[in-house]
């Protein structure tokens, strides 16, 4: 299993294109016979962009691929392992459901 991070929409302010807020999904799933069990995190990051600093990127040559960076570089180690482990928790409850419902009958 491993955990797919992806940017769901990017805000951005009209005047300079600076990205404000990355909309971001993290998933993954694990098949056993013809199960699929999934978990799912999603949540946003703010950013304060400037225009004038090194590495500034405009908006239309922003991939997805540097938005998630930003993403987790905000999150930093921790709190991307935080999320992934939370998703794997999701998927181990649902393969072994601590509560089960339904009736004897």
């Amino acid at each position: 299993m491993a955990v797919t991070w992806t940017i769901s929409t990017l805000e951005r302010n009209s005047s300079d294109d600076g990205v404000i807020v990355a909309h971001w999904r993290a998933s993954d799933s694990k098949v056993e016979g013809e199960d699929t069990y999934s978990g799912s995190s999603y949540g946003t990051c703010g950013f304060t962009p400037d225009a004038e600093a090194d590495g500034y990127t405009a908006y239309e040559d922003i991939t997805e691929d540097m938005a998630i960076s930003w993403v987790k570089d905000s999150m930093g180690e921790e709190g991307v392992t935080a999320i992934e482990d939370s998703i794997a928790a999701q998927i181990a409850e649902s393969m072994a459901p601590a509560i089960s419902v339904g009736t004897p009958w």
